[in-house]
């Protein structure tokens, strides 16, 4: 069985090919997967990776910046399901996409989640215009309902990050009893919300250029 470091040379490898063929476009690269599945981890090794190699460079971009913000989601009624697809700006992230792969700015600011707080930051990192690759890493990067349907053909590689349920529970427990919450709490969190929006990832995601498994102890992301 592959390890975390085995799955994220292999993606490494994948975009290169794609970047050697792509006549000096930028290479966007996105690894999706359910929560708890360890493709942020997975990610930030690829990005790791890449720019560990000389001549080229690489940028992480999570999708979770595009969360609605709460006060949003309490007017919508949603915010107990923070997380689910319809808590996204979907329309928002396409665009970001869009211009991050046409790579016509000197420098993009995206935003960034930040979990400590449970809010996303704007311009919490900036994204120059020599990264030759992007590695982008999200719930629904690969979902096949509209209008999440536009995002797949702007990726050069597309990957899927598969787990166990079991697996998934664990991590997602872990990661919610990191943040001090109460076992009825990470319980609500993790079957009323984490789990569905897990099996509806899995079930619903178009197929990808690569699978990878990641079982094990991989911190939930």
């Amino acid at each position: 069985m592959n390890t975390i470091d085995d799955n994220a040379r292999e993606i490494a490898g994948l975009a290169l090919q794609r970047l050697e063929g792509s006549k000096a476009r930028r290479v966007m690269v996105a690894i999706a997967g359910a929560p708890g599945s360890g493709k942020s981890t997975i990610a930030e090794r690829v990005v790791d990776a890449l720019n560990a190699g000389e001549g080229v460079s690489a940028a992480l971009f999570p999708m979770d910046g595009f969360h609605y913000d709460d006060a949003v989601l309490e007017e919508m009624n949603r915010r107990p399901f923070k997380g689910a697809i319809d808590t996204f700006d979907a329309h928002g992230l396409h665009h970001m996409l869009e211009r991050l792969k046409a790579n016509q700015d000197d420098v993009v600011a995206v935003p960034v989640f930040d979990r400590a707080i449970e809010i996303a930051r704007a311009g919490g990192r900036l994204i120059p215009q020599s990264v030759d690759i992007i590695v982008c890493e999200g719930n629904y990067l690969l979902a096949g309902q509209s209008p999440w349907d536009r995002l797949k053909p702007i990726f050069d590689l597309t990957v899927f990050v598969d787990v166990d349920e079991d697996d998934l529970r664990a991590r997602l427990r872990d990661r919610w009893r990191s943040f001090g919450l109460g076992e009825g709490e990470i319980n609500r969190k993790v079957e009323e919300n984490d789990l569905p929006n897990g099996r509806f990832i899995t079930s619903t995601s178009t197929e990808p250029d690569l699978r990878i498994g990641n079982p094990g102890s991989t911190p939930a992301s």
